[in-house]
């Protein structure tokens, strides 16, 4: 199984920094890696960015609406990121349900909708620090995972990403024992074959170790992949485990 990694910039990034991902196109396109490389940029940048990567990178959304088209002012179907050049989308990020209120049957609808639009989804579940402090982290990211997720993922569709909310931009990494142990029991409840990504505070300095447990079929990165150089680095981590 080829690891995927996955950069999201979240709202970081006007065209100035389209010059990141043009040098992240140049160097994979020197040497094809040995993984699956997606990078979302914000909306604005999605069709710059499509127009300028190459073979090794293909270009994701951050977002997408149920509805593929409405009076729903400021939101972006699935359609639309497609036509712009987006071949992925990421539903159900802890930000998204945190910030925006988002239950797991809207990210289910969502993750229909990509699939509807052709579109590749990175789906995230993951617990708050309150939740794993009271004993419910595997509860809570089993329900996610069930009610996120709609009857028909495959491995060529869909993506899980299990993204601790408490290790989002904190530079807080759970232990290597509890990454593992997690992507097991998500192993356990989603079956082969579909990717388990871990996405919390991903570095250059941990995405090796990280990479390399049993069950972890890739990352999904945040600050790190907002620069060429680090955001390669990863990459190289999984080219050379794999």
């Amino acid at each position: 199984m080829r690891q995927l990694i996955a950069g999201n910039w979240k709202m970081n990034g006007i065209s100035a920094a389209l010059v990141e991902i043009e040098a992240m196109s140049r160097e994979l396109s020197k040497k094809a890696p040995k993984c699956d490389v997606i990078v979302c940029p914000p909306a604005t940048l999605i069709s710059q960015a499509a127009q300028i990567v190459g073979g090794g990178i293909l270009i994701g959304g951050q977002n997408c609406d149920a509805e593929p088209a409405g009076a729903f002012t400021g939101d972006i179907s699935a359609e639309m990121l497609r036509d712009a050049g987006a071949r992925a989308v990421i539903v159900g990020h802890s930000e998204r349900r945190r910030l925006h209120g988002e239950t797991d049957p809207m990210v289910a609808a969502k993750t229909r909708a990509a699939w509807r639009a052709g579109l590749f989804a990175i789906v995230c579940i993951g617990e708050t620090l309150a939740e794993r402090d009271a004993g419910r982290a595997n509860a809570v990211c089993e329900l996610q995972h069930s009610s996120s997720l709609p009857v028909g993922a495959t491995p060529e569709n869909t993506a899980i990403a299990y993204e601790p909310v408490w290790a989002i931009g904190t530079g807080r990494t759970p232990t290597l024992e509890e990454i593992t142990a997690m992507h097991a029991h998500i192993r356990a409840n989603l079956g082969a074959g579909i990717r388990i990504l871990y996405g919390g505070s991903v570095s250059p300095a941990n995405a090796r170790e990280i990479l390399h447990l049993k069950e972890v079929d890739g990352v999904l990165v945040g600050g790190a992949s907002l620069k060429a150089s680090d955001f390669l680095q990863i990459v190289a981590a999984a080219n050379v485990i794999h």
